[in-house]
Protein backbone atom coordinates (compact mmCIF):
# COMPACT_ATOMS: atom_id res chain seq x y z
CA UNK A 1 0.00 0.00 0.00
CA UNK A 2 1.46 3.40 -0.83
CA UNK A 3 2.76 5.81 2.03
CA UNK A 4 2.84 9.24 2.66
CA UNK A 5 4.55 11.49 5.18
CA UNK A 6 2.76 14.18 6.42
CA UNK A 7 4.99 16.68 8.75
CA UNK A 8 2.75 18.40 11.93
CA UNK A 9 3.69 21.97 12.35
CA UNK A 10 5.96 21.28 15.53
CA UNK A 11 7.43 19.59 12.88
CA UNK A 12 7.44 15.71 13.90
CA UNK A 13 6.87 13.49 10.78
CA UNK A 14 4.59 10.06 10.47
CA UNK A 15 4.14 7.84 7.84
CA UNK A 16 0.54 6.68 7.09
CA UNK A 17 -0.44 3.87 4.39
CA UNK A 18 -3.72 5.65 2.19
CA UNK A 19 -6.46 3.50 0.52
CA UNK A 20 -6.42 3.89 -3.31
CA UNK A 21 -8.91 6.47 -4.68
CA UNK A 22 -8.34 8.94 -1.28
CA UNK A 23 -7.44 12.50 -1.76
CA UNK A 24 -4.26 13.68 0.41
CA UNK A 25 -6.89 15.52 2.46
CA UNK A 26 -8.92 12.76 3.15
CA UNK A 27 -6.10 10.48 4.02
CA UNK A 28 -4.50 13.21 6.39
CA UNK A 29 -7.86 14.18 8.13
CA UNK A 30 -8.50 10.42 8.61
CA UNK A 31 -5.09 9.41 10.68
CA UNK A 32 -6.29 11.66 12.99
CA UNK A 33 -3.97 15.25 12.35
CA UNK A 34 -6.48 17.29 13.74
CA UNK A 35 -4.57 20.33 12.47
CA UNK A 36 -6.03 20.00 9.03
CA UNK A 37 -9.72 21.26 9.44
CA UNK A 38 -10.51 20.79 5.92
CA UNK A 39 -13.88 22.55 6.85
CA UNK A 40 -15.06 22.41 3.42
CA UNK A 41 -15.11 18.79 3.20
CA UNK A 42 -13.57 18.55 -0.25
CA UNK A 43 -14.81 20.78 -2.25
CA UNK A 44 -12.25 23.37 -3.08
CA UNK A 45 -14.30 26.03 -0.95
CA UNK A 46 -11.90 27.03 1.89
CA UNK A 47 -8.18 26.73 2.51
CA UNK A 48 -7.74 24.90 5.69
CA UNK A 49 -6.19 21.50 4.37
CA UNK A 50 -3.60 24.12 2.70
CA UNK A 51 0.09 21.89 2.86
CA UNK A 52 3.52 22.43 1.44
CA UNK A 53 4.57 19.55 -1.03
CA UNK A 54 7.55 17.93 -1.04
CA UNK A 55 9.14 19.92 -4.37
CA UNK A 56 10.59 16.37 -5.83
CA UNK A 57 6.59 15.19 -6.66
CA UNK A 58 5.81 18.54 -8.06
CA UNK A 59 5.78 17.46 -11.44
CA UNK A 60 3.75 14.30 -10.37
CA UNK A 61 0.65 16.23 -9.11
CA UNK A 62 -2.65 17.47 -11.38
CA UNK A 63 -2.18 21.16 -12.24
CA UNK A 64 -3.44 23.31 -9.96
CA UNK A 65 -7.10 24.81 -10.74
CA UNK A 66 -7.97 28.38 -10.88
CA UNK A 67 -10.31 28.33 -7.60
CA UNK A 68 -7.30 26.62 -6.00
CA UNK A 69 -4.89 29.00 -6.60
CA UNK A 70 -7.37 31.55 -6.02
CA UNK A 71 -7.85 30.21 -2.38
CA UNK A 72 -4.29 29.90 -1.58
CA UNK A 73 -3.69 33.33 -2.55
CA UNK A 74 -5.61 34.69 0.61
CA UNK A 75 -3.02 32.54 2.51
CA UNK A 76 -0.25 34.49 4.36
CA UNK A 77 2.13 31.32 4.20
CA UNK A 78 1.93 30.03 0.53
CA UNK A 79 5.10 29.47 -1.20
CA UNK A 80 5.86 28.09 -4.39
CA UNK A 81 5.00 24.03 -3.00
CA UNK A 82 1.37 25.49 -1.68
CA UNK A 83 -1.46 23.08 -2.65
CA UNK A 84 -4.72 22.38 -1.28
CA UNK A 85 -4.42 18.62 0.02
CA UNK A 86 -8.48 18.22 -0.93
CA UNK A 87 -7.17 18.55 -4.87
CA UNK A 88 -4.66 16.09 -4.99
CA UNK A 89 -5.95 12.38 -5.44
CA UNK A 90 -3.45 10.43 -3.82
CA UNK A 91 -1.81 7.11 -6.39
CA UNK A 92 0.62 4.38 -6.05
CA UNK A 93 2.77 7.08 -8.66
CA UNK A 94 2.60 8.95 -5.43
CA UNK A 95 4.33 6.28 -2.98
CA UNK A 96 6.66 8.64 -0.60
CA UNK A 97 4.88 11.82 -0.90
CA UNK A 98 5.87 14.76 1.60
CA UNK A 99 3.43 16.89 2.58
CA UNK A 100 3.64 19.39 5.36
CA UNK A 101 0.74 20.81 7.13
CA UNK A 102 1.08 24.85 6.35
CA UNK A 103 0.49 27.06 9.41
CA UNK A 104 -3.10 28.15 10.02
CA UNK A 105 -4.06 31.57 8.64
Amino acid sequence: MPKLTVVNRAGEESTIEVDDGLTVMEAIRDNGFDELLALCGGCCSCATCHVHVDPAFKGKLPEMSEDEDDLLESSDYRDENSRLSCQIPFSADLDGLKVTIAQED
